[in-house]
């Protein structure tokens, strides 16, 4: 009798798992799948885009920016562009470091990173042409922060090596094992005070930096973290290097 209950009891549990095994692969075939590569170019656009919106916006470059175009300002015979992608090649370096090994995936990272140092630069030379009064300036800082943390989110679920800037934070979230958001602020508000005090001690002012780009690193973690569970459970991601 006891054994007959055993054996109720265990097929009611393994029912109960096949059923939320069930649901679980339902859900994901529910999901609608996106590649990659695709996802990873459109970020790509989205986030450069975004970085000279917000600037362009005049509430000040966007955190991960913002060093670069320090040098940019106190060493302006290099672009913009060109200081991004030095200065990603920093964070590429920085993270080879934390992993003590070589990780050849950083340096596709690092290929993408040229070309969105080479997209701000592209994005620079028209969007002189968007009107500057306030109201319009107000709207492009709204229009960039949600440009930006969207396309961090695709970029983290792309499932590719993504721009260091972006690349950093995830990597160093997998290393720690805290949480993203937290990883992201700390990165975020690291530049600022970065770029502050180049700025400051070369030019004799603080540049780059407003009331925008402080909000951008106190809350932008975040927003990522909402859109990308958004996008979780909406759209599934396959790529050529995705195990």
């Amino acid at each position: 009798m006891e054994r007959l209950c055993l054996e109720r009891k265990a097929g009611k549990r393994f029912g109960r798992e096949r059923s939320t095994s069930v649901e679980k692969g339902e859900k994901r075939s529910q999901l609608l799948i996106l590649r990659g590569e695709v996802a990873l170019a459109v970020a790509v656009l989205m986030n450069s885009f975004g970085v000279v919106l917000m600037l362009y916006s005049g509430g000040g470059i966007s955190a991960i920016s913002s060093v670069p175009y320090a040098f940019s300002q106190v060493f302006p015979w290099l672009s913009l562009g060109t200081w991004t992608y030095m200065f990603q090649t920093l964070l590429v370096l920085s993270l080879m470091i934390l992993r003590k090994r070589f990780v050849p995936q950083y340096l596709f990272s690092f290929a993408v990173g040229v070309i969105f140092g080479k997209m701000l630069d592209f994005y620079e030379l028209w969007i002189q042409i968007l009107p500057q009064e306030l109201p319009w300036r107000m709207v492009y800082f709204a229009v960039s922060f949600f440009v930006i943390s969207v396309g961090i989110a695709l970029s983290n679920r792309c499932g590719l090596p993504i721009i260091p800037t972006d690349l950093f934070p995830r990597e160093l979230t997998e290393i720690t094992k805290a949480p993203y958001s937290a990883i992201k602020i700390t990165f975020d508000v690291s530049c600022l005070f970065v770029t502050a005090g180049l700025t400051g001690i070369f030019l004799g002012y603080i540049d780059g930096l407003g009331m925008g780009t402080v909000l951008a690193a106190l809350t932008m973690g975040k927003a990522v973290a909402v859109i990308g569970g958004w996008i979780d459970r909406k759209i599934k991601f396959e790529s050529v290097m995705a195990k």
